[in-house]
């Protein structure tokens, strides 16, 4: 006799929490997320369906496979999993579980999800961070970001967590948390000259664009989606474009600012340089 699981049905999707890495298109128009383990090398967009990572014909999730997208049902033990070494640069994702759903004692394995919140923790110095930076890996025309500071972003390619929630699209809102994986917020000083907002809130609306790379949106001002574990399709429902607030423009302003201070520092090694003795005949 085969035993079949409870059936449950909410009356609105069950929230859940996990951990991924933000990735930006190759030339600047896309963003996204990729896993940190099995699924790390399918990207996905905010709203995204799973697939089978085997390559088997069956919809996730299967009971007889560990297909499917996987989150945490408590935000603290998502959080947990950022003290690893391997996942210090992954951002926190707070998820809508949609369509069907596998219930565990600590969390779900499902096979539809919407991204609702991505919480970016501090720079790896320390500092409060105001942009997402090239973190020096990525996938094929995938460009992996992690957080940075205004002292540390350089003349990486980055954009302000602002510009990549506008970029993924969907209603995506990005907010940063310098105590995240376990960084005490008063203990690190903020970079001279940079200050963050009141709330160190970074929301998803519409604003000028913080990326170094090329490449602009469609003329809809809409990003096409990054490929999904059932292939490349477009997400549905896309919000409605937003003005920026404060906190948004005070980080741009910050990321900006930092950009020039680390210009006008390489024109005055450039200058030392220049200015040498003369030499002897």
């Amino acid at each position: 006799m085969r035993l079949r699981l409870p059936t449950e049905r909410p009356t609105e999707p069950p929230t859940g929490f996990k951990i991924a890495h933000p990735v930006l298109s190759q030339d600047g128009t896309r963003a996204g997320f990729t896993g940190v383990s099995l699924g790390g090398a399918l990207p996905y967009g905010v709203v995204a369906d799973a697939g089978c990572v085997y390559g088997r014909r069956h919809r996730p999730p299967s009971r007889l496979c560990d297909c499917g997208f996987h989150c945490v049902h408590e935000r603290t033990a998502a959080e947990a999993l950022l003290c690893t070494a391997e996942h210090r640069s992954a951002v926190l994702l707070e998820v809508s579980v949609l369509g069907a759903y596998i219930r565990f004692e600590r969390g779900f394995r499902y096979a539809r999800q919407r991204v609702r919140t991505m919480t970016v923790g501090p720079c790896a110095c320390g500092a409060p961070a105001v942009a997402l930076a090239d973190a020096g890996w990525g996938r094929p025309g995938l460009r992996a970001l992690a957080a940075a500071c205004a002292a540390c972003v350089r003349g990486r390619t980055s954009v302000t967590p602002a510009s990549f929630a506008r970029l993924a699209g969907d209603g995506l809102r990005a907010v940063t948390d310098s105590a995240l994986g376990g960084a005490a917020l008063g203990d690190v000083p903020s970079a001279p000259g940079v200050g963050t907002g009141a709330s160190g809130a970074v929301g998803a609306g519409l604003g000028p664009g913080g990326a170094q790379a090329p490449g602009v949106a469609d003329a809809d001002g809409v990003p096409e989606a990054l490929t999904t574990p059932d292939g490349p399709t477009t997400p549905e429902g896309l919000g409605a474009p937003q003005e920026l607030g404060v906190p948004e423009l005070v980080a741009e302003a910050a990321l900006l600012q930092a950009r020039l201070d680390w210009f006008q520092t390489q024109l005055a090694r450039l200058g030392e340089r220049g200015t040498g003795p003369a030499g002897h005949g």
